[in-house]
């Protein structure tokens, strides 16, 4: 696919999550960023299957919710779940939160419909397989030093990553370890590697390139309204 055809229609930024494989800390990134950029929404991307997925069904297994078309689900009263990963987005101060459920077909259609569904100036969006049919402006790819694997949705979307962080440590061995596993993939040369104690600094990073692809956008006085809005804190370079 042409890569000019993955940027979406809407000057929505777009910051993307992904995970080398699960359970490294995707959602606990996505909501501390959620913090730090105030009136941002957030879009969970769920691939789904016509059978049971082997853990248990009350937890995870969505094949119940697949139809025809991918589904979308928005707003808190649809979304919230008390430990859920929405529901997690809602009590880091999302504005709105939207749940997609798709089979690998129907992936680029979920996420395009939730990003038309998205009203704030920027949103967060977790997951791997959404990188296939949408640029993010930002994406940054978790993982965790002591689980030296990576799945094949990470695999395919390395290739986007802006920044990789590593969620469980904050040792050089452990930045060395993730190194080490990202060699001979796709990863872009000059990437950064973040630590958690240097998470400010990766939101420093994420608000320079919001302010660079607003500004490639050549419409200034735009860039200038939303800059000095009080309730858009988070697009304001860190002093």
């Amino acid at each position: 696919m042409n890569k000019n055809s993955l940027i979406h229609k809407r000057r929505t930024t777009i910051v993307g999550i992904g995970g080398l494989t699960s359970e490294v800390g995707k959602t606990t990134l996505l909501c501390k960023l959620l913090e730090a950029f105030p009136g941002w929404e957030a879009i969970k991307t769920t691939r789904g299957h016509y059978r049971s997925c082997g853990k248990d069904p009350h937890s995870c297994c969505v094949s119940d919710l697949l139809s025809d078309e991918s589904t979308i689900i928005s707003g808190r009263e649809l979304t919230y779940a008390v430990g859920k990963d929405t529901g997690r987005y809602w009590d880091a101060g999302a504005a709105n939160v939207h749940w997609v459920i798709a089979t690998d077909e129907q992936v680029e259609a979920g996420v395009n419909e939730a990003l038309d569904r998205v009203g704030a100036p920027g949103v967060f969006i977790e997951g791997n397989s959404f990188t296939e049919y949408v640029e993010p402006d930002f994406y940054v790819m978790v993982a965790d030093s002591k689980m030296p694997t990576m799945k094949r949705t990470a695999r395919r979307a390395i290739s986007h990553a802006s920044a990789v962080y590593v969620s469980n440590g904050s040792t050089a061995d452990d930045i060395e370890t993730v190194g080490e596993l990202l060699r001979g993939t796709d990863l872009p040369n000059g990437v950064e590697f973040f630590c958690a104690e240097q998470f400010a600094v990766l939101v420093s990073r994420i608000r320079a390139r919001v302010l660079n692809s607003l500004a490639a956008l050549d419409n200034r006085p735009t860039v200038k309204s939303i800059l000095e809005s009080p309730n858009n804190r988070g697009l304001t370079i860190s002093k």
